[in-house]
């Protein structure tokens, strides 16, 4: 199978995608030694430089990856909504719409919140409760997010309200698209997030913006009034009614934001040691026996495994072969211990990775709102998607840092 994920499979420097196969490529494929530490930097720029043919990728509540969220962060990428995906908004709006219609009595669409759940709303001030809500909870403080990250957190809030389980209108989720392809991108302070009820304060400053109201950035403009640069963009403030702005802020995006950023540099670093241990075994005239397959068969941790199999590859192949792999050619008894473990200690930090690549995925893919407006069932149910702990106890379990 391969060695790297599919991004990394026609690298500038090395392919790696069989053992037998690792061979050194140019961009036209014709096969030139490189540096061979420059892996990971130069896979990213080939990764983005294939994305940017079709400059979209669309958006439907399911199929978002590190990979891809890392990259809407660059600026390169715009969002597409995909057509079931707008079927499945449209729909739960409906649903919205019937019961306050109806004068249904339903937590965050006709009543208060928290503490003020039994509290019931007139119809004539919903609108107002919305508004209200946005206004009280965009409460961060410090400095703004730079704008790969806030274009990384409103990507995710748009994934999200794609699921079709937000109750949230189809007007406004395309006034959040139209939003991040121009690169207008609302002050999100870095801090002020609750996490365990989601990250209430930063998704409302973003809906702040998008309202019109507070500062925005864009390319173009900098940071000025948000309704001056929306107008510059020729985009209008979002209009909120009934459960909307309830639907803008419940959610754990900004942890999943930064996770996947997390993720993504940790990657990067983790490529950068192999390649490192590999060249200081051949610069150090080592052997590559610590590594032999067999070995790691015997203790078959998954990262452990790979991580030998690349430095298998790395030094040495049938187009590039290496004395290491020669055992007449080294007159050592063993090599360092640091040499020889770094399958097992490399190995388990690309487990950790996995691991929590696999939480923040799903978190990155979830319905997070409260309540969710479950459409095929005519429903509205009141749970705790909301919660931040998934995310949370996976990045500390990483212990990583954006």
């Amino acid at each position: 199978g391969q060695l790297l994920p599919a991004p990394y499979s026609k690298c500038y420097i090395v392919c790696l995608r069989r053992e037998s196969d690792a061979s050194h490529y140019d961009h036209d494929g014709s096969q030139k030694p490189r540096v061979a530490l420059c892996i990971t930097s130069c896979a990213y720029l080939s990764h983005f430089r294939r994305n940017s043919e079709s400059n979209f990728l669309v958006v439907n509540g399911s199929s978002l990856t590190t990979e891809s969220v890392f990259e809407l962060g660059s600026g390169r990428l715009k969002l597409k909504l995909d057509p079931e995906s707008a079927k499945r908004v449209d729909s739960a709006r409906k649903q919205v719409e019937d019961i306050v219609e109806k004068g249904k009595v339903v937590y965050g669409i006709s009543t208060g919140f928290g503490n003020f759940a039994r509290t019931i709303i007139s119809s004539e001030k919903l609108n107002e409760l919305q508004y209200n809500l946005i206004s009280s909870h965009a409460a961060g403080v410090g400095e703004p997010l730079p704008p790969e990250r806030t274009r990384r957190l409103l990507a995710l809030r748009i994934n999200v309200l794609a699921k079709g389980y937000s109750g949230i209108s189809l007007k406004v989720l395309e006034q959040y698209i139209d939003a991040f392809n121009a690169s207008c991108l609302p002050y999100v302070p870095e801090k002020g997030t609750v996490g365990a009820s989601g990250d209430l304060a930063p998704l409302a400053h973003l809906a702040y913006g998008m309202m019109g109201k507070g500062r925005v950035w864009s390319p173009e403009t900098g940071w000025k009034s948000a309704e001056e640069v929306l107008r510059h963009h020729n985009l209008t403030p979002i209009q909120l009614g009934p459960k909307e702005g309830l639907s803008l802020i419940n959610g754990t995006q900004f942890i999943a934001a930064l996770g996947a950023e997390a993720i993504e540099r940790a990657k990067r670093i983790a490529f950068q040691a192999d390649v490192v241990g590999a060249l200081t075994l051949e610069s150090l005239k080592g052997t590559n026996r610590a590594y032999d397959r067999d070995v790691h068969r015997a203790k078959p941790h998954p990262g452990q495994m790979a991580v030998a199999a690349r430095f298998r590859a790395l030094l040495h192949n049938d187009l590039y072969p290496s004395e290491v792999a020669d055992p007449s050619q080294y007159d050592g008894v063993q090599d360092a211990y640091s040499l020889r473990c770094c399958p097992q200690v490399h190995g388990v930090f690309w487990d950790t990775v996995d691991f929590v690549q696999r939480i923040i995925t799903t978190e990155m893919n979830s319905a997070t709102d409260n309540p969710l407006v479950i459409a095929s069932r005519g429903e509205v149910i009141s749970a705790g998607n909301f919660h931040g702990e998934y995310p949370a106890k996976a990045r500390l379990f990483g212990c990583w840092r954006s």
